[in-house]
């Protein structure tokens, strides 16, 4: 399944799940990418524990909702951005300047802007979360 379908049917599924009011969601299937968006989303606190689970297909994950998720979405295409030109993305999808993050592919791994803003870097833009 090609990269931009796992984080749009993660993202998915992780909204779904938030609007039902569940504690916990399976995302299906698993991928390293999706496991880095994961692991940004849990340090800023919109999900909680999450885990692999090896169903000797493709994998899934659990991940422990904690209702803090309002929208999150896949960004397509996946625009590049430099790191001086990120509030020009925060100012489109997310609602206001401190609220939600946009997540970024870099050359250091999957980020958050903010992370990305710190470290002065840029990279492509994957999904945001507010």
């Amino acid at each position: 399944m090609p990269a931009q379908n796992v984080l749009a049917n993660l993202f998915a599924s992780l909204q779904n799940a938030e609007m039902r009011n569940k504690k916990e969601c399976l995302i299906v299937p698993a991928s390293k990418l999706a496991r880095e968006v994961l692991r940004v989303m849990q340090k800023h606190r919109y999900i909680g524990e999450f885990e692999y689970i090896d169903d000797g297909v493709g994998g899934k994950f659990r991940v422990q909702l904690l209702g803090k998720i309002n929208k999150c979405g896949v960004i397509m295409p996946r625009f590049p951005v430099k790191s001086d030109g990120i509030d020009e993305w925060e100012h489109r999808y997310l609602p206001a300047v401190g609220v939600g993050i946009l997540i970024l592919s870099t050359s250091s791994g999957v980020l958050s802007h903010v992370e990305a803003v710190q470290k002065g870097i840029g990279g492509r833009l994957l999904g945001y979360v507010y």
